[in-house]
């Protein structure tokens, strides 16, 4: 059953709050990790141990603010992902004829489309979750202990607080965009044609595989119990068993790639504040990568990269996989419905 943007919009939803409150305490540490104060916040000087109860401390801070943004900039990406790729599918599909005889051939590369359609699809995300983005990280390396011990008895909220600085000049939590967008441009790109291309084998692979009775190994097409590949292809648990592996390995791959980009987008992030105060020290995508590869070098690059690998191999299969389930679910539900529908359409108006 064809999905409609409702169900697009309502699978990405629920799929991006589930997969954020799992994932977040991976995304916190990250973030700390690559934070420029990370040897002295986080590090004892004298002994250089991690300060793990200041490391692993308020993992969840600034989540609230996330979630009401990739609500959504999740919508906002299956939207315009899906409509892109239909979009340049039928416009890079050549139909040629020949006695008599008409057949479609695509002059785009299938992985370069789905590529396109991501980037164009994150272009959009990204402008929505920016603002979001920025209070997340900026809440994320705040001492809670801190700000829970002032003279008010009523501890503050983080979130409202980091907002509270950006009052006179709102337009900054818009920074940091071009790094966002420079990250996640060659993120989506790399990992949506790897997600489609992986989803793809895995379903080919499925069904040349043939099923016993009862799902095993080794049965033939002609089984009374063998399941046709629609409705293989339809159910909900194999989309979402292709999906998550697809998902979990795309999600690796791009992220491994991308850790540099990342690093420079949280520097420019947490910087968001400091810049208020200090425009001078207002510094470019490319200007926060030389400083941060002079100080660190390569190492100082790809910091926080095994974590975010390892997180975002699990958030992005999981978020994948909800999401396909999701509309799968609902346009089954609503196929359901219709066909219900027309049956008591037929009963009442058929004649007595």
């Amino acid at each position: 059953m064809p999905n409609t943007n409702s169900d697009i919009w309502l699978s990405g939803a629920f799929a991006v709050v589930i997969t954020d409150f799992m994932v977040y305490p991976f995304d916190t540490l990250k973030t700390r990790l690559q934070s420029p104060d990370y040897a002295t916040v986080y590090k004892d000087a004298t002994t250089g141990q991690i300060k793990r109860g200041v490391l692993f401390r308020g993992l969840y801070q600034g989540v609230g603010s996330v979630v009401l943004a990739t609500i959504p900039a999740s919508g906002a990406f299956f939207t315009t992902y899906e409509a892109s790729k239909q979009a340049l599918t039928h416009l890079f599909t050549k139909t040629t004829t020949t006695n008599q005889t008409q057949s479609q051939k695509l002059t785009l590369p299938t992985p370069f489309l789905h590529s396109l359609a991501s980037c164009t699809a994150e272009a959009v995300s990204c402008f929505i979750l920016t603002p979001a983005e920025v209070l997340k990280q900026n809440a994320q390396i705040v001492n809670s202990a801190s700000t829970s011990t002032s003279t008010s008895t009523k501890p503050k909220n983080i979130t409202l607080t980091i907002l509270h600085r950006f009052r006179h000049r709102p337009w900054k939590l818009w920074s940091g965009y071009t790094a966002l967008l420079g990250r996640n441009l060659p993120f989506t790109g790399i990992q949506f044609p790897i997600f489609e291309f992986v989803k793809g084998k895995v379903v080919a692979y499925r069904d040349t595989t043939p099923k016993t009775v009862g799902g095993g190994v080794g049965a033939s097409n002609t089984d009374p119990t063998f399941t046709s590949d629609k409705n293989r292809q339809d159910s909900i648990v194999e989309r979402v068993y292709v999906t998550g592996i697809a998902g979990s390995v795309a999600g690796t791959v791009s992220s491994v790639v991308t850790t540099p980009t990342d690093v420079v987008k949280t520097r420019m992030m947490l910087a968001a504040t400091e810049e208020q105060s200090s425009p001078e020290k207002r510094a470019g995508a490319w200007a926060v990568g030389r400083e941060v590869y002079g100080k660190e070098g390569v190492k100082g690059l790809f910091r926080g990269g095994a974590l975010r690998a390892f997180w975002t191999a699990i958030s992005f299969g999981i978020y994948l996989s909800m999401y396909e389930g999701g509309k799968v679910y609902l346009g089954n539900r609503r196929g359901e419905r219709e066909k219900g529908k027309k049956v008591r359409d037929e009963e009442e108006g058929a004649p007595l």
